[in-house]
């Protein structure tokens, strides 16, 4: 993204100053969002209070909100404005087991609905429609797929979000990731009086995981592998004749996710060959893919956060990646997915450390300051004539 070049065109100051001020006079409402969202974590699909909460505050705001929609109990639309414009801001508030809003989303969530309050008040200066979409299940649920998939972000002409990170990134880099558990059923038997007469699932899974290490040495740059056992037996003494494990495959793009998957199936197969017991490769939800930033909205919003005083991180000599499926909106339209840096190493996501970081003053103000860039970067795309241009060819169509 460092050679995407620097935009010409703003909004106008007075639609600027707009957005800042609504910010500002939003700010201790949307730093106790965020700090609620984190006191009462909910897995995905079960975020019922957090839908609630983002969708209570943007319906305050004068949004029309749509609760449940794309047959997802906890996906919600909400649509301020008429312009032929219609921009989407991603929401995610679904946590983590154990170690809770360990991702940020409780950050995600208030910047998302901020920016949108924010629009509100320039959207028909603008010619802007403004759409939040509250996307549950991003922790391998793949809520913005479904969405997707059923009309959810059907008419939009581009989307963002921002993203809590140990460091503040113009781009989050992404892998596209295939989540699956493997099941597998062997015969149960004493295991000290008649182990003869057993077939051994857990021999199976270890088998599977061995030769998964032994695969990792011939894994392309970006491939990745792994996963848990959450089944591993009943008792010592009975040779366990189901065992289960998830696991999650990653590579650099779908492209090379479709060659590396199906060597790691061949691992789990191998257990059941070895030990005679069955095996069941059972897909969990969607795929995600890779991430195709749009140059143009990456550089506005790049603008818009150095504006603020946001510093961008030097590239870093160890490629750190993660997985989204805000990476699959990407495919489908012009999108970006900055992050937010915490200022946190040693902590770093998907730690409880880390999720004490996303409650702090440096996470509260950098959740306002990711509202305040988004929301500068819709207005000046909608008032710059050229980006407009562009981006109103690009209206999604679900299938």
């Amino acid at each position: 993204m460092s050679g995407a070049s620097v935009p010409g065109r703003s909004a106008p100051d007075g639609a600027r100053r707009a957005v800042a001020d609504v910010v500002r006079r939003e700010a201790t409402g949307l730093v106790a969002l965020s700090h609620r969202i984190h006191a009462h974590p909910e897995l995905s699909f079960e975020e019922e209070h957090g839908a609630a909460w983002c969708a209570e505050a943007l319906a305050a705001g004068g949004f029309d909100v749509a609760a449940g929609v794309c047959d997802l109990p906890t996906a919600f639309s909400a649509t301020y404005g008429s312009g032929p414009l219609v921009v989407g801001i991603c929401c995610e508030y679904d946590a983590l087991p154990e170690v809770g809003h360990a991702c940020g989303h409780n950050v995600i969530a208030a910047a998302a609905v901020g920016a949108g309050l924010a629009l509100a008040a320039v959207a028909d200066g603008l010619g802007l429609t403004v759409r939040v979409l509250g996307t549950p299940a991003e922790e391998g649920g793949g809520g913005k797929i479904l969405m997707l998939e059923r009309g959810g972000f059907d008419g939009l002409h581009a989307a963002l979000m921002v993203h809590p990170w140990p460091s503040e990134l113009l781009q989050m880099p992404c892998l596209a990731v295939s989540h699956f558990d493997v099941d597998y059923t062997g015969r149960a038997a004493h295991a000290s009086a008649y182990p003869e007469l057993g077939v051994n699932a857990a021999d199976a899974i270890t088998v599977a995981q061995v030769a998964v290490g032994l695969l990792r040495q011939h894994a392309a740059p970006g491939d990745q592998v792994h996963g848990i056992v959450t089944l591993g037996g009943a008792a010592p003494n009975i040779v366990p004749a189901h065992t289960r494990a998830k696991y999650y495959v990653r590579a650099s793009d779908l492209e090379s996710l479709s060659t590396w998957e199906p060597r790691v199936h061949r691992c789990f197969e191998a257990g059941a060959v070895a030990t005679g017991a069955s095996v069941q490769i059972v897909p969990q939800g969607p795929v995600y893919s890779e991430f195709r930033a749009d140059r143009e909205m990456a550089a506005f919003y790049a603008r818009n956060a150095l504006a603020l005083g946001r510093r961008f991180a030097e590239p870093a000599a160890k490629i750190v990646a993660a997985s989204t499926d805000m990476a699959n909106v990407s495919l489908a339209m012009p999108a970006i997915h900055p992050t937010l840096g915490l200022d946190s190493l040693p902590a770093v996501n998907h730690q409880a450390e880390f999720a004490a970081h996303c409650v702090t003053e440096i996470a509260d103000k950098a959740l306002l300051d990711g509202a305040t860039a988004m929301a500068w970067t819709v207005a000046d795309l909608a008032a710059d004539p050229e980006q407009r241009a562009r981006l109103l060819t690009s209206a999604f169509r679900a299938g």
